[in-house]
Formats: structure tokens, sequence, C-alpha cells
């Protein structure tokens, strides 16, 4: 991980003791880097996420700081078309304020029934304070 948007550039593959294995892919939104290269990264990304029978969850971070955005919809939407079951897992979920974190959760409430490939739950989680993390864990291992 990094405080800065966009670390990750490439497909990342993580073996989790021959059971699991994690693919890392660059975000598909804001990032510090040139917009011609997030551009590459998100058509890297549709490249992989199409027809990709294996996959059987796809954790999509979203920072619970802000509110849905249009490339978080489109991501949504893509898997939706691939028949690709996906989580969203609202991240930084320590920072934003009770409000700010309702609102953006009412909001979800209301995406959510649109995406038929959605898992129906979401996660909060924090990195830096470990929450949520022991419930995305259980999640991954039911999968």
């Amino acid at each position: 991980t990094s405080s800065t948007p966009g670390r990750t550039q490439e497909l990342n593959f993580f073996n989790l003791g021959d059971k699991l294995m994690l693919a890392d892919l660059p975000g598909y939104g804001f990032a510090a880097a040139p917009k011609k290269q997030v551009k590459n990264w998100t058509h890297t990304i549709k490249d992989y996420l199409r027809g990709r029978r294996t996959l059987k969850r796809v954790c999509v971070l979203i920072d619970s700081r802000h509110p849905f955005k249009k490339h978080d919809e489109e991501m949504m939407t893509l898997l939706d078309e691939a028949a690709v079951s996906y989580l969203l897992v609202l991240t930084k979920a320590d920072l934003p304020t009770q409000s700010k974190l309702d609102y953006n959760l009412s909001k979800l409430a209301e995406i959510m029934p649109k995406h038929p490939a959605a898992y129906p739950e979401y996660l909060l989680t924090s990195g830096k304070k470990g929450l949520g993390l022991d419930k995305l864990r259980a999640h991954l291992a039911k999968v």
C-alpha cells in the first residue's frame, strides 16, 4: 500500500498458501499519474476481467471519503456485463465524518440494486485501524 494513489502500475499476483491467488490490479480512477497512463491501466484491467471464468470474486475498493464516482459505476457495469461477482469494499472508513459516511452509504444503497453481479453486502475497512479486515479475510476464505 501507499499513500500515493496510483502506486500499483501493473498486475501483481500473490499465491496465498496454494489455496487462493490474489491479483492486485492498478486503480481505475484517480491516480497521481498522467491521464494517458491511467487510461492504459483501465484498459489492462478491462482486458484482465473480461471473460475470466476462474475469478471467484473481485473486490472493488472504493475510498469511503468520497461519493461514488462515474468510474466506480463504470467498473461495476463492466463486471455486471462480464458476469463477474464482486464485493464492494469501502476503504479508509475511519477517516470520513459519520454524516459523510452515512451519506455515502445511502448512495451505495441506491446504486447496488442496479448491479446484478454485486455481492449483496459491502464491507467497511480501514487498513490503518484494522477495521473490517477480519470480515474481508473471512469473506475471501468462504469464496
